[in-house]
């Protein structure tokens, strides 16, 4: 079965095709795909317990979701700052004007 493994920061992106068995799961591609080799700038932690989602679409529990022929797992980097607060600051900016 084939599938890809998407990984991105800023400047820098990864796309891994890999051929997995019948049911493996999203969790068990994202160790397959060797992101720490290719990021190591990142601790390797950050791929063991990053979000991740098929297509866009998060997944509650990747070690239990099994993958199917041409699925793209995408691991989702940790937020630089909570999007609540980003917002906030720039109304205050907005409002400063």
């Amino acid at each position: 079965m084939n599938v890809e493994v998407a990984f991105a920061v800023p400047g820098k992106q990864r796309l891994v095709a890999l051929q997995v068995a019948s049911g493996t799961t999203a969790a068990q591609a994202v160790a397959q795909a060797g992101l720490p080799d290719l990021f190591p700038e990142l601790a390797p932690e950050t791929f063991h317990e990053a979000p991740t989602g098929i297509f866009g679409k998060a997944l509650r529990a990747p070690h239990d979701h099994p993958l199917r022929d041409g699925d793209r797992v995408e691991v989702y980097r940790p937020l630089v700052i909570d999007p609540k607060a980003a917002r906030l600051a720039r109304a205050k900016r907005q409002q400063g004007r």
